[in-house]
């Protein structure tokens, strides 16, 4: 800590939005967007606790006069052998909802996977600090928003000014969805296309966008069904896809359970059911996804299945299935609507897929643009900002609890 910051501030529920749990470890507070009972349902899968133990949507939000504010974290880092390292992650600093400053913080552990082996390294290393200098010297809002792809652990935050948690503006979107959703390609933890969207409708979010691991598991759903929200939002359809989990015959009933757990604690709430982006090597062809070892081209795997068999899902199947759900669902029930992911990012946008699966930067800013100008979002955000949104659980925010 330099002389010129002041005393540290203890990390309370109250300055974290879009974490579900702060537990505490010897090495600071670890975020969680599952909770703990939904973990222990996981099965020990390794993707899924990695997905859930970054910080995706999550943010420290405070109001102070601070001009310097530092916050020391503890980073985990995953990499693979012969794979180059991921760019170290930004934490952004948003000032009265511009983003300002941006920083990273380069120390902590890094566990390194051998594909070929399955051999494990893990090399420890120190906390450091993300440090923001020269913000305005008045009374704002700020909003330090932690890192999309790294596991972290809150150690000290301290500025140069009090701090003074926030209320919460009293509605809140939930949203679940895959690695495009938790972040893959965005530039920053604000750039994703739901902080974006976000950002444009002036909600909160909770994002529970898990890399890899959207998959109808009925602990996510019950995760989603406790949470209070007034818009919930469930993107699925391309993991199921490229790891081939599901066929024809279990997908549909699968999506009917879960929206159905959604709906117990969600009564009356508008919720969404987005179906894939674009993505061309699935629109046709099944999964699993494979990659070729000498280019690196990722593509589907053709089916071989006999037709008397259960076929397997294509994003087709998947897009007419979902929507043909809501069609049936959606007259009994008239705050459930489809929003087709095509209209989203489709094929006139294909060149913002880079790697053929995940939206660039500039794809994410078009996904974010075009979801809250979708008529059913636009007329959900016109109604919130008069205040006639129907909350879950009343108007409550979401925190973190330890």
């Amino acid at each position: 800590m330099t002389d010129e910051t002041g005393a540290a501030t203890p990390i309370t529920a109250d300055l974290v939005r879009g974490a579900l749990e702060l537990e505490p470890t010897e090495r600071g507070l670890l975020l969680h967007r599952l909770p703990a009972r939904a973990r222990a349902q996981a099965g020990g899968d390794g993707q899924l606790l990695m997905a859930e133990s970054h910080p995706a949507g999550v943010r420290l939000v405070f109001r102070t006069a601070a001009t310097v504010v530092e916050l020391e974290t503890h980073r985990t880092m995953m990499g693979y052998v012969g794979v180059p390292a991921r760019p170290d992650c930004f934490y952004d600093l948003l000032v009265d909802g511009d983003l300002v400053a941006q920083a990273t913080q380069p120390s902590g552990d890094v566990i390194e996977v051998d594909m070929s082996s399955g051999a494990v390294d893990t090399r420890q290393g120190p906390a450091g600090t993300a440090r923001f200098v020269g913000l305005p010297a008045r009374d704002k809002v700020v909003e330090l928003w932690l890192p999309w792809s790294e596991t972290v652990r809150l150690v000290e935050l301290r500025t140069d000014a009090p701090v003074e948690p926030m209320p919460a503006t009293g509605r809140v979107w939930l949203h679940h969805g895959s690695s495009i959703s938790q972040g893959s390609s965005a530039d920053s933890p604000s750039t994703t296309w739901p902080a974006l969207a976000a950002r444009e409708a002036g909600v909160d979010l909770v994002n529970l966008g898990l890399a890899g691991s959207a998959l109808l598991d009925p602990f996510t759903a019950r995760a989603m069904r406790d949470i209070p929200a007034d818009l919930v939002s469930v993107k699925v359809g391309i993991n199921l896809v490229n790891l081939d989990l599901l066929r024809l015959r279990a997908f549909g009933p699968a999506v009917h359970g879960f929206l159905d757990t959604i709906r117990e604690g969600a009564p009356t709430a508008p919720i969404l059911v987005i179906s894939p982006i674009l993505c061309p090597m699935h629109e046709d062809t099944p999964g699993p996804t494979v990659t070729d070892p000498d280019t690196g081209e990722r593509r589907g795997t053709p089916s071989t299945t006999p037709d008397f068999f259960e076929p397997p899902l294509t994003l087709r199947s998947v897009r007419e299935i979902l929507q043909e759900i809501v069609r049936a669902r959606a007259v009994e029930d008239p705050a459930l609507f489809y929003v087709d992911g095509l209209d989203l990012l489709g094929a006139d946008d294909v060149a913002e897929l880079p790697d053929g699966l995940h939206p660039s930067p500039a794809g994410y800013l078009l996904m974010a643009e075009r979801f809250a100008a979708s008529p059913v979002v636009a007329q959900w955000i016109s109604r919130a900002s008069s205040g006639q949104t129907n909350p879950v659980h009343g108007a409550r925010k979401v925190s973190a609890h330890i």
